[in-house]
């Protein structure tokens, strides 16, 4: 199996205050990950590290090809780029329409064509069921779409790896099933569900 994630003996500091310590573990490409546990215990903490949010000091920590404990601030872009991000708080630009939400990441991370930007909205906003709302402003959507669209954004880009903070929280159960199995059911894409907010 290929290991997109790899982490050895590494504890998770917010400042000097020690969060988790002995962390080991792998994700493997395929693989489908929930990380369970009470509020307060970590977890958020842990997908911070893993995005670069929180430098790695102590063990060993890998994600793709971006050795954590050696990451430099400037190489924070190019790791994020490779991944798909659902924040639990959705930090969606609120005074811009669905579509342009998305846009503003897929110019972020070089994309140039329109034809292919057009289409490749389109086509991630039918995985999570939002295909009829590209031009609606952020601010008119329900929390359950504020949602859907932070899922979109995550996807947007094909990632190797898609790390989520309580990706359905606000959505039923029918959709949250219904979400998740369309935008992760092939083998490409890597989701750690994270149910709680460290």
């Amino acid at each position: 199996m290929e290991a997109i994630v790899s982490i050895r003996n590494s504890n998770i500091y917010i400042d000097k205050h020690l969060v988790l310590s002995d962390v080991t573990f792998d994700i493997n490409k395929g693989e489908f990950i929930y990380l369970i546990g009470k509020t307060g215990t970590g977890k958020s903490s842990l997908l911070k590290t893993l995005y670069g949010e929180l430098p790695l000091t102590d063990g060993e920590g890998e994600v793709g090809e971006f050795d954590l404990k050696k990451l430099k601030r400037k190489q924070i872009p190019f790791l994020r780029r490779k991944l798909g991000i659902v924040f639990q708080d959705f930090q969606l630009l609120t005074d811009r329409s669905v579509a342009e939400n998305l846009i503003f990441v897929m110019k972020a991370t070089g994309w140039k064509d329109k034809n292919k930007m057009k289409a490749r909205i389109e086509e991630v906003l039918e995985k999570v069921g939002l295909s009829t709302k590209s031009f609606k402003m952020a601010y008119e959507l329900s929390g359950g779409e504020q949602q859907r669209v932070a899922i979109a954004r995550a996807l947007i880009n094909d990632p190797v790896l898609i790390l989520a903070d309580e990706p359905t929280g606000n959505l039923d159960p029918e959709t949250s099933d219904n979400i998740l199995t369309a935008a992760f059911r092939h083998q490409q894409i890597r989701k750690g569900h994270l149910d709680g907010d460290a």
